[in-house]
């Protein structure tokens, strides 16, 4: 998303994302309120398509597996990985996406 075209919810959701440890979000994932994005989308875009309620766009990456809720055995390897992790909150949600070295978003 070029900035100049950035809606207000979207800067105030990219000022809300911030890196976070697995730790710090074993809580949440064990309450059921992580949503897993996936390295190909942008988080912060996915974060604004949920709080505006966009369904047809969200039903869309649910349906492909790029949005999905955290499962035990992607929180398994956030344990055994430590990996560098960016999370938003989007209430009731926790949207959270690995980032870094080995990660989808790995260019490398």
């Amino acid at each position: 998303m070029d900035s100049t075209q950035a809606s207000a919810l979207y800067l105030q959701l990219l000022g809300e994302t911030a890196r976070i440890s697995w730790s710090e979000l074993e809580p949440l994932f064990a309450r059921g309120i992580l949503l897993r994005v996936a390295g190909a989308l942008d988080l912060v875009s996915v974060a604004e398509a949920v709080a505006l309620d966009a369904k047809q766009e969200v039903t869309a990456w649910l349906a492909s597996g790029l949005l999905e809720r955290l499962q035990a055995d992607e929180a398994a390897g956030y344990v055994a990985r430590d990996p560098e992790l960016w999370a938003v909150v989007v209430s009731p949600w926790v949207l959270v996406q690995e980032r870094g070295p080995g990660s989808a978003t790995d260019v490398d």
